[in-house]
């Protein structure tokens, strides 16, 4: 895996924030948009995935950056529940959601992979690199 240096930088942020800009799109132009509460709580969730993705990149600790993947994670599986919620209300379509929810997906497997790397990589962080213990 090569050095990143930025949040912005990573994939699996990038996907999160592609993920936020469609959840943005559909609670601004659907019937959701009335639903205050959903509405509110969906662009919540899918702005904490990709928040705490770069939170936890900033923490310069491998530790608090598998905390914070792990948090956003969990975001990532709300908003899935928050799509059936839609999907049962009748806000979207099954097409629309079977694309959203297969997005989460895709970005719950990058963050599991990237916390499987973190906990096996034996440098601890840039927090910790010229500390002598």
């Amino acid at each position: 895996m090569s050095t990143v240096t930025r949040f912005k930088d990573l994939e699996v942020w990038q996907l999160a924030r592609e993920l936020e800009n469609k959840i943005f799109a559909l609670t601004k132009d659907s019937h959701l948009s009335k639903d205050f509460s959903l509405k509110d709580q969906m662009n919540k969730s899918s702005g904490s995935i990709m928040d705490n993705i770069a939170e936890g990149f900033g923490r310069a600790s491998r530790f608090e950056f598998a905390q914070f993947l792990s948090i956003a994670k969990g975001s990532a599986n709300e908003l899935q529940s928050q799509l059936y919620r839609c999907l049962d209300r009748g806000y979207i379509s099954q097409v629309n959601f079977e694309k959203l929810y297969s997005l989460g997906d895709h970005i719950c497997g990058k963050i599991s992979t990237l916390i499987q790397y973190l906990n096996s990589s034996g440098v601890k962080g840039q927090k910790f690199k010229n500390r002598s213990k």
